[in-house]
C-alpha cells in the first residue's frame, strides 16, 4: 500500500490539470503517508502556502495547531496527520473577498484513489463547506454553521469545522459554543489518536 500511495503523490505533484486556470504555475501541496491516522481536508493552499510548499504554512494554520492542541513538529509529522485539501494548487483571489473556490478537477482525479490508499485514517477534520461538501456529502446540513452545531452526529469518524482563516473571526464570535465545546472535543479525538 506505501508504494501505491507513494505513486499516486508522486502522480499529483506532477498534476497540470487545471494549470489553464490558475494564476501560477501548478504547485499541489498535500502531504500523507499510509501510517496517518487523522486526516485534514480542507479547501487549497493560499498564496503563501502555494510560496513556501508546506501545508497550512499561514496564520489559518497557526489557528489550526492551536484548535487541536499540537506543536508544528507532531502537525508536520505526515505519520501522524495526512493533509489533503480539496484543491491542491492556489486558486488565486476574488477581489475583495478571498481566495476563489478550489479547483474541482482536484476532488474529481484524485480523491478517492486518496482516500483508498489512506487505510489507518480513523478521524477525518472537515473544514469548511468544500471539504464538507465532499467528506459528509447528504449528511451535511443546510449551512456550515449547522453543520457544525451538529457535530457530534458525525464523531467519532469526522469533525465538521469552520476554516481556521481570520476571515471567520466574526462567525467565532458570534458562536462561542464552537471554542467551549467543540475544541476540547477535537484535543481529546487527536491526543487519544496520537497516544
Amino acid at each position: 500500500m506505501t508504494g501505491t500511495l507513494d505513486r499516486l503523490l508522486a502522480e499529483i505533484r506532477n498534476c497540470r490539470i487545471c494549470a489553464d486556470h490558475l494564476p501560477h504555475a501548478p504547485r499541489p501541496v498535500l502531504a500523507a503517508t499510509t501510517r496517518a491516522r487523522i486526516l485534514i481536508a480542507g479547501h487549497a493552499p493560499g498564496i503563501r502556502v502555494h510560496r513556501s510548499g508546506v501545508p497550512w504554512d499561514d496564520p489559518s494554520g497557526d489557528r489550526l495547531r492551536a484548535w487541536l492542541g499540537v506543536r508544528r513538529e507532531t502537525f508536520y509529522d505526515p505519520t501522524r496527520f495526512a493533509i489533503i485539501p480539496m484543491g491542491f494548487c492556489y486558486p488565486g483571489t476574488v477581489k475583495g473577498s478571498g481566495d476563489l473556490p478550489p479547483r474541482p478537477e482536484c476532488a474529481a482525479a484524485w480523491h478517492a484513489r486518496l482516500m483508498q490508499a489512506l487505510p489507518r485514517v480513523e478521524f477525518t477534520l472537515v473544514l469548511g463547506r468544500y471539504a464538507q461538501d465532499w467528506h459528509l456529502g447528504d449528511r451535511r446540513r443546510k449551512t456550515l454553521t449547522e453543520t457544525v452545531a451538529g457535530w457530534t452526529d458525525y464523531m467519532p469518524r469526522y469533525l465538521p469545522l469552520p476554516h481556521p482563516s481570520g476571515r471567520n473571526n466574526g462567525w467565532l464570535a458570534r458562536n462561542p459554543w464552537f471554542e467551549a465545546e467543540v475544541i476540547p472535543a477535537l484535543r481529546r479525538r487527536v491526543t487519544s489518536l496520537l497516544a
